[in-house]
């Protein structure tokens, strides 16, 4: 993004995050710093302070809107599931498929090391919201707490999910997944219509 006289600041912020993303699908969460966001976004090196107190607000917000669009994904798959079961299915699909698609974006999401949002207040209500979507769409009481057994059917699925999110995205799982992320897709749709038949016995 180069920025003109005429840019807003909301077209600054946008670029400066826009930057910021680029930067992380190049090299990883390691390669973004102010500066080099500054200039990949075409401000001056003071820009990014402007709008964002640090690296680590920057972080925050990504995630944030990762957050965002994950509750997204999420929302649009449950949407014609018809049991338990199928929603189950359907909401580790979605995960899975926002991993695949966004994959620096959801490491950060879940890398306290590289932004803790215990920090970052709305940051850590859009984690919230999407726990809690999953847990009343797998039937746990409305505000259970996350010591309860109520919620252990939701740490399960959630669990399996994630770890085969992160497995594929480490390139743990070799050739057996395929190379592309169709077949992963594909391939993780088999393991999770396993584990939601076992979670909905």
């Amino acid at each position: 993004m180069t920025v003109t006289k005429s840019a807003t600041r909301d077209d600054v912020r946008a670029g400066i995050l826009e930057a910021s993303i680029a930067l992380m699908n190049e090299g990883g969460l390691g390669a973004l710093s102010m500066r080099e966001v500054a200039r990949r976004a075409g401000v001056s090196h003071q820009a990014p302070y402007h709008y964002f107190t640090d690296r680590g607000a920057i972080l925050a917000e990504l995630a944030g809107e990762g957050f965002d669009k994950l509750y997204d994904y999420m929302v649009s798959a449950i949407g014609l599931a018809r049991d338990k079961q199928a929603r189950n299915r359907a909401l580790g699909e979605a995960y899975i498929r926002f991993a695949l698609n966004n994959p620096e974006v959801f490491r950060l999401m879940f890398r306290c090391e590289m932004v803790d949002l215990m920090n970052y207040p709305e940051a850590k209500e859009k984690a919230d919201r999407c726990f809690q979507l999953v847990a009343e769409t797998l039937g746990a009481p409305i505000g259970a707490d996350k010591t309860s057994a109520d919620l252990v059917p939701v740490i399960a699925a959630w669990s399996t999910a994630h770890g085969l999110a992160t497995l594929m995205l480490e390139g743990k799982l070799g050739e057996a997944f395929g190379d592309t992320n169709d077949q992963r897709e594909e391939a993780a749709k088999r393991i999770l219509a396993f584990t939601a038949q076992q979670f909905t016995k």
